[in-house]
């Protein structure tokens, strides 16, 4: 599934609302665009009553209602993706607008489950669009919070006999775990030499822990490892004892592992943990490299981070 960009421009929230301005239309954004056909229908965003003047009492309305209109039932609706993800993409940038309180966020996922649960059809192309924009580390809507809160309400509201009721919990304990200001998971990690290790027992130099997930035989792993090699501030950091990182290999190839062994930075720490994380589902692995910035106290600073973020940080 592609991901598209789009701009919200929320005329009809503004400060100086108008009257008449009660309806969402396609004016009030810039669509997304499908290079393949044209849109012959547009979203059936709620009327926001004209009573309403209040630019954050309007942004309730709007969420609270935003899925009233929309026909889960029909399928030809839910395939046209210029209405269906048009949809879904601006109500996801509503709810990520750090103005959005939680509870609202709430509420408007709970209803939003609410319409599709017993849409078989609708179910499961708007579960599979919320795991492409929400939890695919590469899409630009990205957002571990929302999906979380999203998973919840849908568990909420699936049949306990439901098939796919372990899949979500398990999505659910896995962006659960190892949030920002939480204390990141301990686990068993053995050196070359076979050391056992934890991570609970590592040290910390400076207040700082870079902790690396990573294959060798991964390519954005290897291109992510040779950025890092080549950042000389990084070096200098570990070098001076200012940071401490610890990369460990979580797949069960140990000679692949031992070959690149030769090739990590000075001053690493380097482990491997018998493919225990991956096995027991203790940290979210389903893009690598997987980079966290703990604390002394390996309490999370920054989870599942781009190294650029990182870098900013450390700097």
């Amino acid at each position: 599934m592609r991901f598209y960009h789009c701009l919200l421009v929320l005329f009809f929230l503004g400060t100086e609302a108008c009257g008449n301005a009660h309806k969402a239309s396609p004016e009030t954004l810039v669509p997304v665009q499908d290079t393949v056909s044209t849109p012959t229908q547009e979203f059936p965003f709620p009327d926001i009553p004209d009573m309403i003047i209040s630019p954050d009492d309007r942004k309730a309305y709007l969420l609270t209602h935003y899925w009233e209109q929309f026909d889960f039932a029909d399928t030809t609706l839910v395939n046209n993706r210029n209405v269906t993800e048009q949809g879904f993409v601006n109500f996801i940038a509503l709810l990520a607008d750090a103005t959005t309180p939680e509870e609202l966020i709430s509420k408007s996922l709970e209803n939003w489950c609410e319409g599709f649960i017993r849409k078989e059809h609708a179910r499961q192309i708007l579960t599979q669009t919320a795991d492409s924009y929400l939890f695919n580390p590469n899409s630009p809507f990205y957002n571990e919070r929302i999906y979380g809160l999203y998973l919840e309400k849908l568990l909420g509201k699936l049949p306990q006999t439901d098939a796919m009721r372990s899949s979500y919990r398990f999505k659910l304990e896995l962006v659960r775990r190892n949030n920002v200001g939480e204390k990141a998971t301990d686990f068993v990690y053995y050196l070359p030499d076979g050391t056992r290790c934890t991570l609970s027992a590592t040290t910390v130099r400076n207040n700082r822990l870079l902790l690396i997930f990573y294959d060798p035989e991964c390519k954005s792993c290897h291109e992510v490892l040779l950025k890092m090699v080549a950042d000389t501030s990084l070096a200098e950091a570990v070098r001076t004892s200012k940071l401490s990182v610890l990369a460990v290999y979580t797949e069960g190839n140990d000679e692949a592992w031992r070959k690149t062994l030769a090739n990590m930075p000075e001053g690493w720490i380097i482990g491997s943990d018998h493919e225990a994380i991956k096995i027991g589902a203790l940290y979210d692995l389903k893009a690598m490299p997987s980079l966290y910035l703990l604390d002394e106290n390996k309490r999370v600073i920054l989870k599942d981070a781009p190294y650029e973020k990182i870098h900013r940080t450390l700097e």
